[in-house]
């Protein structure tokens, strides 16, 4: 679907299909345990996160050089551009490549060879969400937001992801401040897998703007309306719910009940070339599966870009939110 959104929870890492996996791994000398693109598609079978972390992960090897991060990033916009992204704010997980020998550097400046000309190449605007691996130490964050100082001028947030469950928000609460004290912007996910509970510490011991997922917070009616009085932004994934098992099938997505309620909500892919879609997918997905109408999805459209980081620039906010408004389904 070619309406005109924000794009806001997506992993640049995880847009890694596997042609271009196995072209990087020629590239760089890396032999990857699957024959053939088939083969490692087959493997996108997913029981929970942690199966998904595990190849996802392993995959990673194949990015080495700024070139690398560069054609990965510029194949997402591509994509993106194509399904109606206008603007994407993107996550990328600096201690994933660090801990392979792969330097800050090398990523920030490597993806910043595509998003650095994004509006004039794809017309699509970007920004860039440095996260936290929550299953690493504390140490470990502050470290890796040391290390990123140098490329600040680049880098609008930092966020907190990977496996949920056994690492509450409150673990990075120094780095939080840390980064706040900077005048980065904060995200983290929350209420994927993990309780309720956990999107509250994320609010009131991160000092988050937005909750990444946050599908759990329709178990605590107190929760919602909270959620909804502050209008806090919740980035929703639906396929990569239901690839990891957060939800059976996606006829049974919570999102419907969560708009009745009044939650800013928008529709994002996650990881796309693992969870089958895009975020134009995504829209379709929710679209066919979920009954919603064009006006649902309107707002969603809306929500993205209401929603997004762009405090900065709102003549370019008022500017995509005049062309979902024109928008013809």
């Amino acid at each position: 679907m070619s309406l005109p959104k924000a794009e806001l929870h997506l992993h640049i890492e995880g847009t890694l299909e596997p042609e271009l996996a196995f072209a990087l791994a020629a590239r760089n000398g890396v032999e990857l345990p699957y024959g053939s693109t088939d083969e490692l598609r087959k493997a996108y079978a997913f029981d929970d996160l942690q199966s998904f972390l595990n190849l996802y992960y392993e995959l990673m090897a194949v990015l080495r050089t700024e070139r690398d991060f560069e054609d990965l990033a510029n194949a997402y916009l591509t994509r993106a551009a194509a399904q109606g992204v206008r603007h994407a704010e993107i996550f990328f997980d600096p201690q994933a490549h660090i801990a392979r020998g792969v330097p800050m550097g090398t990523v920030v400046e490597g993806l910043w060879r595509a998003l650095g000309s994004s509006e004039a190449v794809h017309g699509v605007s970007t920004q860039l969400i440095m996260c936290f691996l929550r299953d690493e130490s504390a140490e470990s964050a502050l470290e890796t937001l040391e290390a990123a100082k140098p490329y600040l001028d680049r880098i609008v947030g930092v966020g907190l992801d990977s496996a949920e469950v056994g690492h509450p928000p409150v673990k990075f609460r120094e780095v939080y401040e840390a980064a706040a004290a900077l005048g980065l912007r904060r995200v983290a996910h929350a209420g994927e897998e993990g309780p309720p509970e956990y999107i509250v510490e994320a609010l009131d011991v991160l000092g988050v703007e937005r909750i990444d997922h946050g599908l759990r917070c329709m178990e605590s009616p107190e929760l919602v309306s909270r959620l909804v009085r502050d209008r806090v932004p919740l980035t929703l994934c639906p396929l990569s719910n239901v690839r990891l098992r957060t939800v059976d099938v996606l006829g049974d997505h919570p999102l419907p009940a969560m708009l009745d309620a009044g939650l800013l909500c928008t529709v994002n892919s996650d990881d796309p070339a693992y969870f089958g879609g895009y975020a134009g997918d995504n829209f379709d997905a929710v679209r066919l599966e979920l009954g919603l109408s064009e006006e649902r999805l309107r707002e969603l459209a809306r929500n993205s870009f209401l929603a997004s980081f762009l405090e900065h620039d709102e003549s370019l906010r008022a500017r995509y939110l005049a062309e979902v408004e024109a928008y013809e389904f």
